[in-house]
């Protein structure tokens, strides 16, 4: 039983997402303390607590410590399983926090694994699911996974209700990746949208981060407009609206940066957020943004052989995901520079090897 506490370095949810899904992967059983100790209120939030009991279906695993608001969880897997499952968070909680804490148990499963989740899609503090598609995918496909996520319907706060459906086929075991080469900015390209909110603020989030973006120098932008109505396929159960941004790299590499649409917000302001924050990730010329980098460590920890990420700002997540995947994977890990700053994270990542797969 590994000991892993909840409220080291960023303290939050991540912690004990992390910690499950390394603990499935591995076999290896965890006991988190203090669970989201540095968060009010502390203790496991429905979404949490769906990440663990989806983590915990797949692994066959017995948990303890299953409740919200509950301070630890004990996690003790089994055998993972294949086939099909749905997830229902019951809130508008985040459907990507618990993509990425299910992804890696998929990767080391007996056979294809097919989730549906339905919740939150785009959420204040969590990674969009646009991000989860565009910018993920290219990484974890070229380590060997193949995988794809699909977003059926969007979910916003308080409804929630957003459905998305993903896929994973197991990998024997996983390639390193080496994401230090920048290249030259290939594609700029995004996504505005909008559910039972008038047209003109798809057009208006757009435009803004169109005309700040050709200001800067990237003079052609491709902005997907999406405004959704009552009766249209796919329309959010609650109003909400935001711009998502990427830029794809000559060196394969993707970054991205999102902004959403608050009460009160200009329409042009949000799409001026989404458009500054891009170009500055873009201004470092390294090709991991500070989003990706924490999403990819534990991924790097289980890859057979070195890795190297060349990443544009050091987040408390990625140092908090270094410490989790440390403490349960062992992968040796070595940053330099230091938090906010520019950094270059390599990692010895073990090799596991999926034992179901000859």
């Amino acid at each position: 039983m590994i000991e892993v506490p909840g409220d080291m370095l960023e303290g939050g949810g991540q912690v004990v997402r992390v910690a499950v899904a390394l603990s499935a992967v591995t076999g290896k059983p965890v006991h988190v303390v203090n669970v989201r100790a540095k968060r009010s209120p502390p203790g496991l939030r429905p979404q949490h607590l769906t990440a663990v009991k989806a983590v915990a279906e797949l692994a066959s695993a017995e948990v303890e410590g299953l409740e919200v608001g509950s301070r630890e969880v004990t996690f003790t897997p089994g055998i993972p399983h294949m086939g099909r499952f749905r997830f229902d968070i019951g809130t508008a909680g985040s459907t990507s926090l618990v993509i990425q804490s299910l992804l890696p148990l998929m990767a080391y499963s007996l056979g294809r694994v097919n989730v549906e989740l339905v919740g939150g899609t785009n959420n204040p503090m969590a990674p969009p699911i646009d991000y989860i598609k565009h910018a993920l995918k290219p990484a974890l496909n070229s380590m060997g996974l193949g995988y794809d996520v699909n977003l059926v319907r969007r979910g916003f706060y308080p409804k929630g209700g957003g459905i998305v459906k993903t896929w994973v086929d197991p990998v024997k075991a996983l390639k390193p990746i080496n994401l230090t080469a920048f290249g030259e900015v290939q594609e700029v390209y995004g996504f505005a949208y909008s559910a039972r909110l008038p047209s003109h603020i798809v057009k208006r989030m757009a435009g803004s981060a169109e005309r700040i973006l050709n200001e800067g120098g990237y003079p052609r932008v491709e902005i997907e407009l999406e405004n959704l109505s009552p009766g249209d396929a796919g329309c959010a159960l609650s109003p909400g609206c935001g711009i998502i941004l990427f830029a794809r790299l000559s060196s394969g590499w993707v970054l991205g940066w999102d902004a959403l649409g608050e009460l009160g917000k200009p329409a042009e302001k949000v799409g001026e957020e989404a458009a500054l924050g891009l170009m500055g990730q873009l201004e470092t010329r390294l090709p991991v943004d500070r989003h990706l980098a924490d999403q990819l460590i534990p991924w790097i920890a289980l890859a057979k052989g070195a890795s190297k990420l060349a990443v544009t700002e050091l987040s408390l997540h990625t140092l908090t995901c270094i410490e989790v995947s440390k403490r349960i994977v062992g992968a040796g890990f070595r940053v330099k520079d230091g938090l906010g700053k520019r950094a270059t994270i390599e990692c010895d990542g073990v090799g596991l090897e999926n034992r179901f797969i000859r």
